[in-house]
C-alpha cells in the first residue's frame, strides 16, 4: 500500500535549525522512500511499512533528547509527488 506523509518538526529552542537538519538527514538515509522538503514541511512517499519505519527511526533521536519538540504529521493512503494535485 502506497503512503505519503507530510510532517513538520518544531524544536522549542532558540537553536531550532540543527535538530531539523539532523532529522531531515536521517530521513534521507532511509531506503525505499522518497523525501522532499520545502520551507514548511518534509514529505515522504513509499510503501506504508517503509514510511512508518523511516518516521520511527528519524523521530527517535528528537524524542529522546533533552530539547522539547513537537511533530505535526499528516498521513495519506496514496503516493503523491510534492505539489501534485490529488483527485478527490
Amino acid at each position: 500500500m502506497k503512503t505519503s506523509a507530510e510532517l513538520s518538526l518544531y524544536p522549542l529552542t532558540k537553536d531550532y535549525e540543527e535538530p531539523i537538519i539532523a532529522f531531515i538527514k536521517l530521513l534521507q538515509e532511509q531506503p525505499d522512500i522518497k523525501v522532499a522538503t520545502n520551507g514548511l514541511s518534509t514529505q515522504l512517499t513509499g510503501e506504508y511499512d517503509a514510511v512508518m519505519k523511516a518516521l520511527t527511526l528519524a523521530m527517535k533521536p528528537s524524542m529522546t533528547e533533552s530539547t522539547t519538540c513537537s511533530f505535526v504529521i499528516k498521513l495519506l493512503n496514496v503516493a503523491i509527488s510534492p505539489g501534485e494535485k490529488v483527485a478527490v
